[in-house]
Order: structure tokens, then C-alpha cells, then sequence
């Protein structure tokens, strides 16, 4: 299944304990626990676009499947990792962060973050 296409966040687990654990500002958290952001994802063979769009906050990573690259974190932060693809799921460990992106049906991508034992879920709907 191709992640191809725009998808905004429709519900979210566990977001303020997950940007706790990052270190965020308890002013920061409040703020970006409510808004809805769009992702937009370009798919072209292992060759990825996704933007992400947060209120006025935009990140933008380009990788390809099994090659090290610079990402961005949902902190802002740039670090290196590798996206690998297992079955129909994007993985990837970023400084303690393991993130997996997945296609669970056409139109919905989840996607989950764990640090420690704190699991935050993104469900995201296409647009």
C-alpha cells in the first residue's frame, strides 16, 4: 500500500507524558496538545518526501529506504538514522526515540513513538 497523500490527525494517545519525557516545556505541551496537524507524504520507489505541518511549525524530511540520512524530530531537533522498511511499516530510532509508520487500512496511517516505556499514538486520516 502506498502512504502517498495528505492526512490529517484525527485523535492522539498519550501526547503530554511522550513530550514530557522529550523535555518539553509543560507551556509548549499545552499548546500543541490540541492542534491538528497535516502530513504530507511523497512516495516514489524508496524515495520518501513528508512534511509536516503544525499550526505555523513545518518539517520537512527526505530519506531513502536503508540509507543514513538527517531527520528532524517532532522537537526540532536534526539527527541521523536509517528508515527501513519491514513489510508494510517505516521504521526508525532516532536518539532513544523507535517510531514506526503504518498504513492500517487505504485511508489511515498510524503512526507510534515509544521512549522508555512511553508509547504516544498518532492515528492521521487522509485528507
Amino acid at each position: 500500500m502506498s502512504f502517498n497523500g495528505k492526512y490529517q490527525l484525527e485523535s492522539q494517545e498519550n501526547f503530554e507524558p511522550f513530550m514530557k519525557a522529550l523535555g518539553l516545556p509543560d507551556e509548549l505541551i499545552q499548546k500543541g496538545k490540541d492542534l491538528k496537524s497535516i502530513s504530507e507524504i511523497e512516495e516514489n520507489g524508496d524515495n520518501f518526501k513528508v512534511t509536516v505541518t503544525t499550526g505555523s511549525k513545518v518539517i520537512t524530511n527526505s530519506f531513502t529506504i536503508g540509507k543514513e540520512t538527517e531527520l528532524q524530530n517532532i522537537t526540532g531537533e536534526k539527527m541521523k538514522g536509517v528508515v527501513n522498511r519491514e513489510g508494510g511499516k517505516l521504521k526508525v530510532s532516532l536518539k532513544g526515540i523507535e517510531s514506526v509508520t503504518e498504513m492500517v487500512d487505504a485511508n489511515t496511517i498510524v503512526n507510534t513513538m515509544t521512549v522508555g516505556d512511553i508509547v504516544y499514538k498518532r492515528i492521521s486520516k487522509r485528507m
